[in-house]
């Protein structure tokens, strides 16, 4: 039976209502190649790793950055583990938009007017139940994409892309460089046979891509710092960059690398923080 390399953190600080380590954690593992998250108790949470090289990387670093935890290294044997972690995901609704997983679109409540994103859970992120996703998604609708070509740098599961594109945008670019994660997207994609996206394999640094009236980036504070003038490079004139994946203590250094662009509107959620920058002349 195949095991899966992967760290258990474990302490009281995820009891607590209040505490903010979860989302901590959760932030410092996107710098590594993670699998999949999961909460076997109350009091911990175990991350899953591709590989071992990847597990004993982050152990090597993330212990200083959380003294307060017990971080132990395991191998823990597939079980389904992914499967049944998702097994319980619900339909969430953001403005107009509901995205479901399959097996619960029947029980969604949903109401007139509303668009539905269907998403298989993986063993990824972005099924939308996560703060960043869900504040892309209101800033998405917001933007009034209809019409307007989109990208969605780092798509993961896609349901950014699918989302922009069933409100309208077109055409539509969702680009990764993960191929798991595009092949994901690809599944999503074909829930949803009225979204059109074109999905791409590729490094944000070097792919030919062209500009877009809006830029969507759902990423990490660190990422948009580094990629920043890349970014930039991709807006149309008067477009919208709106980016997402940075905790609050990371707004200020995230503006500060987009120092060309004004910020239209910023919306937060517990820690998470979504940006969009631009400048004036957008047509609403």
């Amino acid at each position: 039976m195949r095991t899966w390399p992967a760290l258990l953190f474990v302490g009281p600080a995820f009891r607590r209502a209040d505490d903010d380590t979860i989302d901590l954690v959760n932030a410092a593992l996107t710098d590594y190649d993670v699998a999949a998250l999961d909460e076997p108790t109350p009091d911990s949470l175990r991350a899953f790793f591709h590989d071992h090289i990847e597990r004993d990387r982050a152990l090597t670093a993330l212990p200083s950055a959380f003294p307060d935890l017990d971080i132990t290294a395991v191998d823990l044997p597939d079980e389904d583990w992914a499967a049944r972690s998702q097994a319980n995901l619900k339909s969430i609704q953001v403005g107009d938009l509901v995205v479901s997983p399959p097996w619960d679109m029947d029980q969604a409540g949903l109401k007139p007017g509303t668009t539905t994103v269907l998403i298989q859970p993986s063993m990824g992120f972005g099924t939308g139940h996560h703060a960043t996703t869900r504040l892309c998604l209101a800033a998405l609708q917001r933007a009034n994409v209809r019409g307007r070509s989109v990208i969605d740098v780092g798509t993961g599961s896609g349901v950014l892309a699918i989302a922009a594109s069933l409100l309208g945008a077109a055409p539509v670019t969702g680009l990764d460089d993960d191929p798991d994660a595009i092949q994901s997207a690809q599944e999503n994609l074909s829930l949803n046979p009225q979204a059109r996206v074109d999905l791409r394999i590729g490094d944000l640094r070097t792919a030919v891509l062209g500009i877009f009236n809006v830029v969507v980036a759902n990423l990490t504070g660190t990422l948009l710092i580094q990629a920043s003038p890349r970014l930039q490079t991709l807006i149309a004139p008067h477009g919208r960059l709106i980016v997402s994946g940075l905790l609050d203590q990371e707004a200020a250094d995230v503006i500060a690398a987009f120092d060309n662009l004004a910020v239209l509107d910023r919306t937060q959620e517990d820690e998470w923080v979504c940006l969009v920058f631009g400048s004036p002349g957008w047509l609403e």
